[in-house]
């Protein structure tokens, strides 16, 4: 069966590729703990220009609690912590209380690298981050490239996913691109304290200098961005349910993404993983994702996508 399922999917692909429709490449840059009201307070010139041509929301919801792992894994998994499991920063394979809804065989709750490595032929995965639980409710199995950066640094590994895009530029590819130093910023001075933000207006120079060297080397084009976070924060913390938590930007760019400005539109952070898989035209969408693909934002989408247990 599994053999029918990857003929299947190569001839998809190559006919999809052939015709144009076939992602070359998605880029999501993930920075912890950026709030709304951070966005708004900061200056932030390279992601004002990443996003000029695609869509930015200010209102979009994170999954609760909103707390760090519990909504990247809803941004990179189609669902909320009810279905994936994972309800706090604690979360192990080994020890955790509420069982995933849907499971592969290792036990992780389905991810999009999952579902690219099963449809996409010769797709490139990588994943590079600065806090260390972050990889924990992720199957490694489905990534190419993994890569920690201690001590809160995260420029080399911008470097790292820099080279990654232009060793893979002939192959389909995602790259997680993900920060904590922002959200470490606001717990030890505070959110919207003066070291808050500038730790948003550093990281915009940092993703200032990857689009440069994308536009160079002529891969800028035709990659899809996603500038993604997981929740605000009040005083020196965060978990609750004020708008300060509560209310994040969302934001996605490319050939495939229409060019709306800001919006404002009903955005979840489970619905991130949605609009991935239609920018790759992924098939085969688990029945267990509660994420809504946001129709408006694409310029065509997927009609045929299919939701089915494996």
């Amino acid at each position: 069966m599994k053999s029918v399922k990857v003929i299947y999917f190569t001839l998809l692909y190559f006919h999809l590729a052939s015709a144009g429709l076939f992602a070359q490449r998605v880029v999501v840059i993930g920075l912890d703990g950026f709030g709304t009201e951070g966005y708004k307070a900061s200056k932030h010139p390279n992601i004002d220009a990443l996003v000029a041509e695609g869509v930015l929301s200010l209102t979009t919801r994170p999954v609760m609690p909103s707390v760090t792992m519990p909504n990247w894994t809803s941004h990179l998994s189609g669902a909320g912590p009810e279905e994936h499991g994972v309800v706090n920063n604690n979360w192990t394979i080994d020890n955790h209380q509420l069982q995933p809804i849907e499971a592969d065989k290792e036990g992780f709750y389905p991810s999009i690298f999952k579902l690219l490595k099963d449809q996409v032929p010769n797709v490139k995965t990588a994943f590079y981050y600065n806090w260390g639980n972050l990889i924990k409710s992720f199957n490694k199995n489905y990534l190419d490239e993994v890569s920690f950066e201690d001590g809160y640094g995260y420029k080399n590994n911008y470097q790292k996913a820099h080279d990654f895009i232009v060793k893979h530029q002939q192959e389909p590819t995602m790259v997680f691109l993900y920060t904590v130093h922002t959200d470490h910023a606001g717990h030890t001075y505070k959110w919207m304290s003066p070291q808050y933000i500038a730790a948003i207006e550093e990281a915009d120079s940092v993703i200032g200098k990857l689009t440069t060297q994308l536009k160079a080397e002529n891969l800028y084009k035709d990659t899809h961005f996603m500038l993604i976070t997981d929740h605000g924060g009040i005083e020196a913390g965060h978990g609750g349910v004020t708008m300060s938590e509560m209310q994040i930007p969302w934001a996605a760019t490319g050939p495939q993404i229409n060019k709306l400005g800001l919006a404002d539109y009903p955005n979840s952070n489970k619905n991130t993983s949605l609009v991935i898989a239609n920018i790759f035209n992924l098939k085969d969408i688990p029945n267990s994702w509660s994420g809504v693909l946001p129709e408006m934002i694409l310029k065509k989408k997927n009609k045929k996508m299919k939701r089915f247990f494996r």
